[in-house]
């Protein structure tokens, strides 16, 4: 078999699989698309009356969202003596964290505590 007999053995399958593929791609991103007269109607709120002369403005004020506290598992540490020694339970600190493994804590694994 000659080296052009080869090449041409190979190159129909890999010109078959890129065409598949651009196609592929094409019609994944039309479906993708939204249809661009598709509008979402927005709600506009009244404008605020401008105000004039020298009377006092107050900026709204806002609440901050507790601080998140860490604490970092040590040897011997289990998930009731840190509950102890954060005056919670065991049952907050799953809450807290809801991926740990409370039978399988590792030195130096962080987890989240209740704040002071």
């Amino acid at each position: 078999m000659s080296r052009r007999q080869q090449l041409a053995r190979l190159a129909a399958p890999a010109a078959f699989l890129l065409g598949a593929t651009v196609l592929i791609l094409l019609v994944r991103s039309a479906l993708d698309d939204e249809p661009a007269d598709t509008t979402t109607p927005t709600a506009t709120a009244p404008a605020a009356p401008a105000t004039t002369g020298t009377s006092p403005t107050t900026a709204p004020t806002t609440t901050a969202a507790a601080p998140e506290a860490f604490y970092t598992i040590e040897s011997g540490d289990t998930l009731e003596s840190i509950a102890g020694a954060y005056g919670t339970t065991v049952e907050e600190l799953l809450r807290l964290n809801p991926g740990i493994d409370p039978t399988s804590l590792t030195v130096g694994q962080r987890i989240q505590v209740p704040p002071s």
